[in-house]
């Protein structure tokens, strides 16, 4: 197995209700998971091959909970990837190259019936966590962006986080909400639901704590 790290910051779109269900072992809000994911790496490699600078977009969807299985995947990859590093990336985002269970790419592999062919693409994205704003752009394929909650009376932010020490994808997430809409191989439109801001550090063996 090849030794691998990131260090990156994302953002999260799903079509559940703001908190996700999913963060405590709980079914779906509408039964089925529709998500956006999008990641920029600040440090990262992959045996030998580094991965500093370099965006992915993962597009998810399945019928029912993630654990019943019969998902698909369509993944994008930063354009600028030279063929070694979208080949390190692909391996990474498929679960390859994981323990199994360690992180939430590799858990994801082994619900899918279907994975697309993947997409180089110029990937515009900005996330600022503690502000809990983003913004998704990949021309013709994805447009996505977060924002804080706001007080339904006040209209005040909402600030909010989801703590899971032993979780496989990160420590803490700061909690918002979402818009997402995705033209490719799998069609979502998401509005005002879930979002998450957060920093990822995983490694082959799950999160770097």
């Amino acid at each position: 197995m090849v030794n691998w790290t990131i260090k990156a910051s994302a953002f999260a779109n799903c079509n559940c209700a703001y908190g996700c269900p999913c963060q405590f072992n709980a079914l779906p809000t509408h039964g089925n998971c529709e998500t956006v994911i999008c990641f920029d790496i600040e440090e990262g490699y992959h045996g030998g091959t580094r991965l500093d600078g370099l965006r992915a977009v993962a597009v998810f969807a399945w019928p029912k909970a993630i654990h019943e299985g019969d998902g698909e995947a369509q993944l994008i990859v930063d354009e600028r990837a030279t063929p070694e590093q979208r080949e390190a990336l692909l391996r990474i985002l498929t679960g390859q190259d994981t323990a199994p269970g360690a992180t939430l790419w590799q858990v994801f592999s082994t619900t899918f019936t279907k994975i697309h062919d993947p997409i180089f693409a110029p990937i515009d994205f900005m996330v600022d966590i503690e502000r809990r704003t983003a913004h998704v752009l990949v021309p013709g394929l994805i447009v996505s962006r977060g924002e804080p909650i706001r007080n339904p009376v006040t209209g005040a932010e909402h600030r909010a986080r989801i703590e899971l020490p032993h979780g496989f994808s990160y420590i803490i997430a700061e909690m918002g909400r979402g818009w997402s809409r995705s033209t490719g191989a799998i069609k979502l439109e998401m509005s005002d639901s879930y979002g998450q801001f957060n920093n990822l550090h995983l490694c082959q063996d799950g999160v770097v704590r």
